[in-house]
C-alpha cells in the first residue's frame, strides 16, 4: 500500500509539473511570439485650420466637439475692409478698361491719318495702347485677389471631422497662416499598435486583426495597412560628421517596438472613437482568422 500511495505521490507530482511545463510554454509563447500588444492607440490625423487673411473674427459658427462636414463654415473675418477693398478693385477695374478704349480709339485715329500722322506719334500711340492694356491686367488681377480675400474671410473645413478644443471667440484677432481651430479628421481614424521586433516576421501586410478598446466590450475588427520602415535611434547623436553610439549592455538589450498602421473594418454601432484612446490589438495568422471566423 505504500509503495502504490507512494507511486500516486509521484504520479501526480509529475502530472502537475507536466501541466506547468505546458502552461508555462504557452505563456511564453503567447507573450513572447504571438503577434498582440496592449501597446497601442486609436489615431486620428489633426488638421490645424488657419485663416488666410487676418483680421479681427466676427463670429464663430461652431462649438467644442462638434461634428463637422468638409466645406461647413467654421467661422468668418470681419469682411467689412475686404468688401470696401472688392469695391476699389471694381472701381480701379473700371478705369483701366476706360483708360484701354481711349487709348485703342486714340492709336486707331493715328493709324488713319496715314502720312498725314508722324511716325512717333503713331509709335507714342501704339505704346500708349499696350500700356492701357497691361493696366487692365493689373486691374483685373487686383480686382481677383480682392474677391479672393472676401470669400476667404470665410473660414471652412478642409475635411470631414470633430472640433477640439476650441477656445476662438468673437473680436479675436486672427493672422494669417496662424491655426486657430483643431480638427479632427475622423476619416483618418486608424489603430496603431506598436509590436515588438521580434513579432513583425510573423506580421503580414493585410492579415485581419482584432481590436479591444480599453473600457469597451465591443470588439473591433481591422486589418494590417502598412509596417513602418523606420523609427528613431535614441542612442545616436549628430554632434559631429561621424556616428556616435552609446554603448549598450547585450544582456539588458530590449526590442524596439515598430508601429504597424491597422485599419478599420468593422466598428459596431455605440462604440465611441476618441482619438488618442488605449487600445489590445491582436493579429490573426491565417489559421487563427479562419478559426476565429468559424467560431463566431
Amino acid at each position: 500500500m505504500n509503495t502504490l500511495k507512494l507511486i500516486g505521490r509521484v504520479a501526480v507530482t509529475l502530472i502537475f509539473v507536466a501541466a506547468a511545463v505546458y502552461v508555462g510554454r504557452q505563456l511564453w509563447g503567447h507573450y513572447m511570439d504571438e503577434p498582440w500588444t496592449r501597446d497601442a492607440r486609436l489615431r486620428a490625423d489633426v488638421v490645424g485650420i488657419a485663416p488666410d487673411v487676418s483680421g479681427p473674427v466676427s463670429e464663430v459658427l461652431v462649438k467644442d466637439n462638434q461634428i463637422v462636414k468638409k466645406g461647413d463654415v467654421l467661422f468668418r473675418v470681419d469682411r467689412d475692409r475686404f468688401t470696401i477693398a472688392l469695391a476699389q478693385a471694381d472701381a480701379a477695374l473700371q478705369g483701366a478698361q476706360a483708360a484701354l478704349e481711349q487709348a485703342r480709339r486714340e492709336n486707331e485715329r493715328q493709324q488713319r491719318l496715314g502720312n498725314a500722322g508722324s511716325a512717333q506719334q503713331k509709335e507714342q500711340a501704339q505704346t500708349a495702347e499696350e500700356q492701357a492694356q497691361a493696366a487692365l491686367g493689373q486691374a483685373t488681377a487686383n480686382r481677383a485677389l480682392a474677391q479672393l480675400n472676401l470669400d476667404r474671410s470665410e473660414i471652412k473645413a478642409t475635411v470631414n471631422g470633430s472640433v477640439s478644443n476650441l477656445t476662438l471667440r468673437p473680436g479675436d484677432y486672427v493672422t494669417a497662416g496662424a491655426a486657430k481651430v483643431a480638427l479632427i479628421d475622423t476619416d483618418s481614424l486608424r489603430v496603431e499598435g506598436y509590436f515588438e521586433e521580434t513579432k513583425l516576421p510573423r506580421i503580414q501586410i493585410g492579415d485581419e486583426v482584432s481590436i479591444r478598446l480599453i473600457g469597451q466590450a465591443e470588439k473591433l475588427t481591422g486589418h494590417v495597412e502598412s509596417i513602418a520602415t523606420g523609427i528613431e535611434d535614441r542612442e545616436r547623436t549628430s554632434g559631429s560628421l561621424l556616428a556616435n553610439i552609446t554603448p549598450t549592455f547585450s544582456w539588458v538589450r530590449l526590442a524596439q517596438r515598430v508601429p504597424v498602421r491597422i485599419a478599420l473594418d468593422r466598428v459596431p454601432d455605440g462604440t465611441k472613437l476618441i482619438a488618442g484612446l488605449t487600445a489590445t490589438v491582436e493579429v490573426q495568422e491565417p489559421g487563427q482568422a479562419k478559426i476565429a471566423s468559424a467560431a463566431e
